[in-house]
């Protein structure tokens, strides 16, 4: 078996942005430029190869992330192309998880917008480095130098202006390249043969003042180019590309460029800049795991030669069965061997590798270090896991979600219907792990969770064209918490039962108290040993964190809390793990009940433009819906950006009344930010108490 090519020739790269930046349209181009298609595929249309979902094609939208494999310049580029709605921002978060690089996509009239601030936080906590693109640069509005602006002020990056562009709005028609200054023209229709030439006379002296301005930030990053700026010395262009490259790959500088997608412009730049600027895997540190039985730190060398260590980092189940999506960080992984799931302690053999073309596959025989590839048909392993040699474990950091926070009873419509909803619940939780369900022990109802009503709205629409299963759906209701306002100590219960001839026996004592925002349970076992013999701690465990699924109030989840066990005792021969487990859970919920439970709810950040002549419409609307208002800014077109955050619950039906109060011209977006304490008013409404 042969490799095409050495691991430096990879890119992994994502095109990550706001939803409508133009991410899919730009994917579309880069597969066009790069000959993997013969036509230009549109998302108006619903051509798009990377869109391939119905759903998707249909709303114009990005749902899942899709992979394709390209070759540019003698490079394999790996891309992801990624969901830019808020309601999908787990397909972001594991996408960034296992990428070097990415291409951050804006909208040249609007710059930054707020799922692009999400997405480049996620990039941040991923260290993943990037590069910009501003697109829609024909757009009227367009301003390449005030989205620069954006990108410094509200996401406190270093962006480097690689070009200048040729005219405005409609009037675009190439950029000037700074390293190499010269101009890049497209005249052609489909933009495939564009033309170098001299930069125009009016823009001269524009390019020689940011070409001096980006060697001076450049040469600023680097001990041995500074000494040669300083004394005067030439900078050659390769010292220059250099210096780019390894300031962008330390993520001190992020490289901008700017075209227009749609119009065929200023992509194949793009694609220079992603070989040129973005790290191979062999740039990137060694990749660090533990040993999943002793957690002692392991790390492995990103080469061939080192033993085999790949992530899982997305499940899909379609027609041809369950296809797991998986990064190869060291190693070789062959069709027909036997790898091993640390995680679940099974071994799983490879039938079927694929490198993935969106929708379309191509059987391989191997994939190596820097790969990004499928296999179907694994049986035990999901999102997170870890692929490695049962001889030379390592276990990689797996990859954590935020928790969904709306809800809505299912239920099918007929007996038939029933095998079928539960087929296509555990295929669709297997795939997105934002996606839960459970059933309410109050009600006995079926109960599914997502993180927005259009999540929700999608995955239904799958069961019913995918699965084929008749159902009735309830109206969306929001994910409360509950949690603890104070402390309470030594809460003692002991559970003596007699089954049978069996004595079970279990005895603790716990402390419950209040913890940090966002800690979720967090249990101390600190019982002496000679009271609660160790071996017995975790079922102690299982019966709090079982316990905390269902709270006190209204049985929502608890969350915010810390409870230590602090005593218990130990009755030879008739102590076990059952009455321990028993024994935590009945004095959790004692506990509980005495440490001034309290309810949570989801609140939310929210953005809305809107024309200038609305902007008291949408504050009164805002302050109607509970909402604090963050700060106001102009935006290109005489309209207003409102920032606030309102409580999830007050946001239903809001598209509605926002399309009512504007005439159609009101937009808005709304990502998670928080859960907030509930006022006592309403928390008597939910009880039924006036």
């Amino acid at each position: 078996m042969t490799k095409k090519y050495p691991v430096e020739k990879f890119r992994n790269i994502g095109i990550i942005a706001h939803i409508d930046a133009g991410k899919t349209t730009t994917t579309e181009r880069i597969l066009y430029y790069t000959d993997m298609t013969y036509r230009i595929g549109s998302v108006d249309d619903g051509t798009t190869v990377t869109d391939w979902m119905e759903q998707e094609r249909e709303r114009g939208i990005t749902i899942v992330s899709a992979a394709v494999t390209v070759f540019w310049q003698d490079h394999q580029i790996n891309i992801i192309d990624t969901p830019g709605h808020i309601d999908f921002t787990a397909e972001v978060q594991r996408a960034l998880r296992v990428l070097d690089g990415g291409v951050v996509v804006f909208d040249a009239v609007q710059g930054v917008e707020p799922q692009s601030e999400t997405v480049w936080r996620q990039a941040n906590r991923y260290d993943v480095s990037r590069i910009c693109f501003i697109n829609k640069m024909d757009k009227v509005g367009a301003s390449y130098f005030a989205s620069i602006d954006s990108i410094v002020n509200r996401l406190g990056a270093h962006p480097l202006p690689m070009q200048l562009p040729i005219g405005e709005e409609s009037e675009f028609i190439g950029v000037v390249d700074l390293v190499e200054m010269k101009a890049i023209i497209w005249e052609d229709e489909d933009g495939k043969a564009p033309k170098e030439t001299d930069i125009p006379p009016d823009l001269l002296n524009k390019a020689k003042d940011m070409r001096a301005q980006l060697m001076e930030t450049v040469a600023e990053t680097d001990d041995a180019l500074t000494m040669k700026y300083l004394e005067g010395e030439e900078i050659s262009k390769a010292e220059l590309k250099a210096g780019i490259r390894k300031a962008t790959i330390d993520n001190k500088l992020t490289p901008v460029f700017c075209g227009t997608s749609l119009k065929n412009k200023g992509v194949q730049p793009l694609l220079d800049a992603i070989v040129d600027y973005l790290p191979s895997p062999a740039d990137m540190p060694p990749v660090e795991g533990i040993h999943p039985k002793t957690e002692e730190p392991l790390v492995r060398e990103r080469t061939d030669e080192e033993p085999l260590a790949a992530l899982v980092f997305k499940v899909v189940s379609d027609k041809f069965g369950r296809m797991s999506y998986f990064r190869v960080y060291s190693g070789v992984i062959e069709k027909g061997t036997v790898v091993f799931n640390p995680v679940k302690r099974k071994r799983e053999r490879i039938n079927k590798l694929i490198r993935v073309y969106a929708d379309r596959r191509e059987e391989v025989d191997a994939l190596y270090a820097g790969d990004i590839g499928a296999i179907v048909g694994l049986k035990e392993t999901f999102t997170g896991d870890t692929l490695c040699n049962e001889g030379k474990q390592i276990q990689l950091e797996t990859i954590t979600f935020p928790e969904p926070v709306i809800r809505v009873a299912i239920e099918p419509k007929t007996t038939a219907d029933k095998d079928k909803l539960d087929e296509a619940l555990q295929r669709l939780a297997e795939e997105d792990p934002t996606f839960k369900v459970n059933v309410d022990e109050d009600t006995g109802q079926l109960i599914i969770s997502g993180m927005g009503e259009l999540h929700l709205e999608i995955l239904i629409d799958r069961m019913l064209r995918e699965y084929n299963v008749g159902a009735n759906v309830g109206k969306p209701r929001v994910s409360y918490r509950e949690t603890v306002t104070k402390t309470v100590e030594d809460v003692e219960f002991e559970y003596v039962r007699q089954v049978g001839n069996k004595d079970i026996h279990g005895h603790v004592v716990l402390k419950i108290e209040p913890g940090q925002h966002g800690s979720g349970v967090i249990f101390l076992p600190l019982a002496p040993r000679n009271h609660i013999p160790d071996h017995y701690v975790p079922a102690i465990e299982t019966g709090i964190r079982e316990a905390a699924e269902g709270g006190v109030l209204l049985g929502y989840p608890m969350t915010d809390i810390r409870v230590t066990l602090v005593d218990g005792s130990y009755v030879e021969y008739e102590s076990n793990e059952v009455g321990y487990k028993v024994a935590a859970t009945m004095a959790f919920r004692e506990g509980a009940e005495a440490a001034g439970p309290a309810l949570l709810e989801p609140v939310m950040k929210v953005e809305v433009i809107v024309p200038e002549e609305h902007l008291g419409d949408v504050i009164g609307q805002m302050n109607q819906r509970r909402g604090d208002i963050l700060g106001m800014e102009g935006r290109p077109g005489n309209a207003q950006s409102v920032r606030a955050i309102v409580p999830l619950i007050e946001m239903f039906g809001y598209a509605t009344e926002l399309r009512s109060a504007t005439k159609g011209r009101g937009v808005f977006s709304m990502e998670f930010d928080h859960y907030d304490r509930v006022g006592q008013d309403v928390v008597n409404k939910m009880l039924g108490i006036l």
